[in-house]
């Protein structure tokens, strides 16, 4: 004769209050405890998914999603000043905006500058790509904004810079957050 005992009580793996299984393999205590563990489960998969995917970024990528986050707050910060180089009211525009974040010394010749506040400002579209960025007129406004001292800084900085992966995420999320600071002045 086949001996059952009963079954043992169990800590639920979601809520972790006791009860006895009426199967084997049973780990939780209801159906309602089983649909939380499984989204649980699910939320913690998509989360390592994710944490896998920004370890394995490449610089570029990093540089991208920084100079992203950096752009929106320099068209922010600047959205109620006129153009740096012409001087005329930004507009708003359709599609992407009507102005652009313009670099003083561009991104290729001095990737050093790249997230420099005082080599970017906003600069109408027009301006900055169709005007191949009115360096002579960027400069006057630039000098008109910030001071002579502070472009010729600008003008004589040189150094070589090799961006770092951890460098560039705290890059993102600094101008992330003051982006968002920003918004919350400007909305009050």
């Amino acid at each position: 004769m086949i001996s059952t005992k009963p079954p043992k009580p169990k800590s639920c793996a979601h809520c972790g209050c006791n009860f006895t299984p009426a199967r084997a393999m049973q780990n939780v205590c209801s159906p309602v405890c089983a649909g939380r563990l499984v989204r649980a489960q699910k939320k913690a998969d998509r989360e390592q998914v994710k944490a896998r995917k920004e370890a394995i970024k490449t610089i570029p990528q990093l540089i991208k999603e920084a100079q992203i986050e950096f752009n929106a707050y320099i068209r922010l910060r600047d959205c109620m000043q006129p153009c740096i180089c012409c001087g005329n009211p930004l507009s708003t525009g359709a599609v992407g905006g009507g102005f652009d974040a313009g670099h003083y010394r561009s991104t290729g010749s001095a990737s050093h500058l790249r997230f420099n506040e005082d080599n970017v400002h906003a600069q109408r579209k027009v301006c900055n790509r169709y005007g191949a960025g009115r360096a002579v007129d960027y400069r006057l406004g630039l000098i008109a904004r910030i001071g002579l001292v502070r472009v010729e800084a600008l003008e004589a900085n040189n150094q070589v810079h090799k961006w770092r992966a951890d460098e560039l995420r705290s890059i993102k999320a600094l101008y992330r957050e003051k982006l968002k600071q920003l918004q919350k002045e400007r909305n009050e």
